[in-house]
């Protein structure tokens, strides 16, 4: 189910820049990396595609849904979810209560909530940690159990705004073969600076550079704008900077 942005743009006040302006763009289905440098507009076109942000132009669409209107906007999150980049927390409760209070916000029911936390706590492997307050957690714990939040409901599509922020070699590495798991099942647009784990993770990439769509493609078109020169090992950054630099659409 494709996330499309039509002719959206937004800012944050009405006499401001707008940080996205007459943006179109289509995601496909499947694992999508969204690439630029700070500023470019990436969490806010994250947050617009969580129906966080509405545009002052445009309009958002999931299929044929757009989350406009109550009905529609509770259908529409109900199929999409997100991880902002910095996520909030209610310290107080439990591992488990928090994604089972997650889930309830999204239009579970109490039972169907609670149900399905075994199973997103257990992908994110804090199962050991289900019964401890959230307060008492590391930065890499909360960040994963963001995650688990994030898979609670079933939705169709996750956004996640930097998700291995955080995160130790070992947990980035069971967090990409989370993404492995879900390949097929939930289509997934991450938000990341780490280019180096690209060719194992990703279907597309997209490139956002001051609000302005750069580069949308594969993984291998993408790699084809690295230099010529370039180290094996140095090809993805090449290429990225060479997008960048050029402003090549």
């Amino acid at each position: 189910m494709p996330l499309q942005y039509e002719s959206c743009t937004f800012s944050y006040s009405r006499r401001g820049r707008p940080v996205l302006n007459g943006l179109d763009v289509s995601f496909a289905s499947g694992h999508t990396v969204l690439l630029g440098p700070n500023g470019a507009g990436k969490s806010t076109l994250l947050a617009l595609g969580a129906s966080a942000y509405r545009p002052q132009d445009g309009v958002v669409r999931l299929g044929r849904l757009s989350p406009v209107g109550r009905t529609a906007l509770r259908s529409y999150r109900r199929k999409v979810s997100w991880l902002p980049q910095n996520p909030q927390f209610l310290s107080g409760m439990t591992c488990r209560e928090h994604i089972a209070y997650v889930g309830w916000l999204k239009g579970m029911s109490e039972r169907e909530a609670w149900r399905a936390v075994p199973q997103a706590i257990e992908r994110v492997g804090l199962t050991e940690k289900r019964k401890d307050k959230v307060g008492t957690l590391s930065g890499g714990q909360r960040q994963r159990l963001a995650i688990a939040q994030a898979l609670v409901h079933d939705a169709q599509l996750l956004l996640l705004d930097e998700p291995t922020v955080g995160l130790d070699p070992m947990q980035r590495r069971r967090f990409l073969d989370l993404l492995d798991e879900l390949r097929g099942s939930v289509s997934v647009i991450v938000s990341t600076h780490d280019i180096t784990d690209l060719d194992q993770a990703f279907d597309e990439v997209v490139v956002l550079e001051n609000g302005t769509l750069r580069f949308q493609g594969t993984v291998a078109q993408f790699e084809s704008h690295a230099d010529y020169n370039c180290a094996p090992g140095r090809r993805l950054e090449s290429a990225y900077t060479t997008l960048l630099r050029t402003g090549e659409l």
